[in-house]
């Protein structure tokens, strides 16, 4: 990735976290964390990975309005940062968040366990 690249979306990623907290009221949208955006080398493309808190369902409903609410995101990101053209946007869960959260849980479970048998 370029530097360029990897500055649009360092800046993509200060200003979705902004506008999908501020600016979209769709009730379907839970609270999101946008965690990084990946932009192409060309500019064309942006990759969001995001993190919403909640169950499946909520998941997938904040997916929903999310891409309902994409032409409006794509038209605040192209009035915030100076390109010729703003980037397509693709949001995707970031697995890594989830992947931390369990392994912390498991993590939790083997102490208390280790806690309990050596506390007979």
């Amino acid at each position: 990735m370029s530097l360029r690249a990897n500055r649009v979306g360092e800046q993509m990623k200060k200003e979705l976290s902004e506008i999908i907290g501020r600016k979209i009221k769709d009730p379907r949208i839970g609270f999101v964390t946008v965690t990084d955006v990946e932009v192409t080398g060309d500019l064309q493309q942006a990759k969001v990975y995001i993190s919403v808190l909640g169950d499946e369902e909520q998941r997938q409903n904040t997916l929903k309005g999310l891409a309902k609410a994409k032409g409006f995101i794509r038209s605040e990101i192209g009035q915030r940062i100076r390109l010729r053209k703003t980037p397509e946007i693709f949001f995707e869960f970031d697995e890594s968040v989830d992947y931390g959260n369990r392994i912390e849980n498991l993590l939790t479970q083997i102490n208390k366990e280790e806690h309990n048998t050596s506390g007979e």
